[in-house]
């Protein structure tokens, strides 16, 4: 069983690949949360999540803070740009249980677009050339059950507590840094998609009805019509949805 959050697809596809060899399912998170479902069993559990301003996303801590596995092998694997930051102690330390066997990581594109840039396949290949080689490995470990105690490339971990986790829950997650542009049609895919169903449509436009959200930026990859932004920079960066799954 591999439990994943996936906002543009890169989370859900590490799980599906994994299950397609491993054997099992692979659930959302974003479901399981929503079903209210928290208690899970199995011979093997894996968890797969994003990495977020050198930590969780903050509906994955949520859920880290309120599961029960029971599993003889329990595994967590982060996605990443640039550094899985302290994401795996993070993920450790949110567990009210059990403890995690084993830390993986597969680079993959970071599709915070307020920075990243992701306007061309080329540059988004810089992230990818090691993804396969590195999915292949992780199932290679999980399959002959190896355990570790750190994940890697990481950042200390006072480093993200004082400084990458704070900037995420203090002002990155805040969702007055959204607008919406004159492009958009009213379709309604950014409110039935959000994680945390913090988007509501009013006159066929979309309005963010809570203040902070779990930046996914999942609306605004998804956008149809690229008509959502955040600051600045993500007009000209582009938009981004992994290419071997459907969302």
């Amino acid at each position: 069983m591999i439990l994943y959050f996936s906002a543009t697809g890169n989370c859900k596809y590490v799980a599906s690949r994994l299950a397609e060899v491993l054997g099992g399912e692979s659930i959302s998170i974003v479901d399981c949360v929503r079903q209210e479902r928290y208690s899970f069993d199995g011979a093997s559990i894996g968890i797969v999540s994003p990495t977020y301003d050198l930590g969780l996303p903050s509906i994955v801590k949520e859920f880290l803070e309120r599961v029960s596995l029971d599993t003889a092998y329990f595994y967590f694997i982060s996605t990443y740009g640039t550094t899985t930051g302290a994401s795996g102690r993070m993920a450790n330390k949110a567990l009210r249980g059990r403890k995690i066997d084993a830390y993986y990581s597969v680079r993959m594109p970071d599709t915070w677009t307020p920075i990243f840039d992701l306007s061309t396949p080329e540059k988004v290949a810089a992230f990818t050339k090691t993804t396969e080689v590195e999915i292949a490995e992780v199932i290679d470990k999980v399959q002959r059950r190896e355990t570790n105690g750190r994940m890697s490339p990481a950042t200390p971990t006072l480093i993200a507590e004082l400084f990458g986790q704070p900037l995420y829950n203090v002002k990155v997650r805040k969702t007055s840094h959204f607008r919406v542009e004159d492009g958009c049609i009213g379709c309604g895919l950014c409110e039935r998609n959000c994680p945390v169903d913090a988007i509501r449509m009013e006159n066929k436009k979309p309005v963010w009805v809570k203040k902070r959200c779990v930046m996914c930026l999942g609306c605004l990859h998804r956008c149809p019509k690229f008509a959502i932004q955040y600051g600045k920079n993500t007009k000209k960066h582009g938009q981004y949805t992994n290419p071997n799954v459907k969302l």
